[in-house]
This record gives structure tokens, C-alpha cells and sequence, in this order.
């Protein structure tokens, strides 16, 4: 199997935009949102979604990003990644949180951010968005809002590229065998 384009550049923005609304919807408005992206690509879609966000609602959505590399439960199993920055940009006590990533997978990860979170503040709510749902999920976690679901098997991984990382706005299946 070659690699296989999964959401272009229009179909991210469309699947963004559709996110904004069910927060909006979901919130009965963009009042008490705060939303945090995991570094690296995360913290790029928390960036856009409020922007769109901001756009519908003529506000100020605040963002941020939250580091679980600390609180991850792979450390010394793996290669440890380097710390990432922890902005969270106004206090998060009684607030409605939306987490951002680009792709839920196990759920390990999450479970990781929300640990960090816990360290800055005890929000009213936790929500998750994720552009791409690939399954596998090894812990109990469901997203709230979904860009996209793509089943995939344990060979393939999901890759989001993003402009403002990449240079390209894409998301992308690769085969274990073209990962070489």
C-alpha cells in the first residue's frame, strides 16, 4: 500500500471549521473556553480552531499549549523527547478546557495532559478535540469532537503536516513498509 492522502489542505479547514461550531454549540458559546493543544502539532490546531472560533464569535478565544512530557507513563521505555513549552494563558479554575491534538490513538497521551493539567487549576470540564481518530485505544478516552475517524490497522500511522511546522497542510497514512 503507498501512502495515501487522508484530509487535504481544504478538507483540514473544513473539518476545523465544523469543530468550532460543535464547541460552539456543545458551550452555548465561546464564553469560559480555554483551549490547550499538545506541542507540537496540537498546539497548531488549538491555534487555528480559535481563530475560527474568534472568527464566528467576533471574540478572543485564549490558547495555549500543555506539556505531558513529564507526566507521560513510557518514560525510559523509550526515547525521551525534549520538553515542550507550557503556555497556558489565563488561569484555568471553573473554566470549560478544550485539550487539542492532531491524532487520538491510545489515549496515552492524553491521559498524560490531563495529569498536567491538574498541576494549573481544577477546570469546570475537560473536552477533547482531534483533527484524526485512528482507534486503538488502550485507555478509556473519547475524543468530543472529531475532525475525521480513519480506521487504520497497527502497520499504519497517521502523519498530520501542518504549514506552520511542515511547510504543507496535509494528513497522510504510511504503510510500516514506506516508513523506512
Amino acid at each position: 500500500m503507498k501512502k495515501k492522502l487522508i484530509l487535504d489542505e481544504k478538507a483540514i479547514d473544513r473539518a476545523l471549521s465544523r469543530i468550532a461550531h460543535e464547541i460552539l454549540e456543545k458551550n452555548k458559546g465561546a464564553e469560559g473556553l480555554v483551549l490547550l493543544g499538545i506541542p507540537t502539532r496540537g498546539y497548531h490546531v488549538a491555534s487555528r480552531l480559535a481563530s475560527v472560533i474568534d472568527s464566528i464569535e467576533k471574540g478572543k478565544t485564549p490558547y495555549g499549549a500543555i506539556d505531558a512530557t513529564l507526566y507521560r507513563d513510557d518514560i525510559g521505555m523509550k526515547e525521551t523527547k525534549p520538553l515542550r513549552k507550557t503556555d497556558i494563558p489565563i488561569p484555568i479554575d471553573g473554566r470549560v478546557v478544550v485539550m487539542v491534538d492532531d491524532v487520538l490513538f491510545t489515549g496515552r497521551t492524553i491521559r498524560a495532559a490531563m495529569n498536567a493539567l491538574m498541576d494549573f487549576g481544577r477546570p469546570n470540564c475537560i473536552q477533547l478535540a482531534v483533527l484524526v481518530d485512528r482507534g486503538h485505544r488502550e485507555l478509556p478516552i473519547r475524543a468530543d469532537y472529531v475532525g475525521k475517524n480513519v480506521p487504520t490497522s497497527l502497520k499504519e500511522e497517521i502523519k498530520v503536516y501542518l504549514s506552520e511546522v511542515d511547510g504543507v497542510n496535509e494528513v497522510v497514512s504510511i504503510t510500516a513498509e514506506e516508513k523506512q
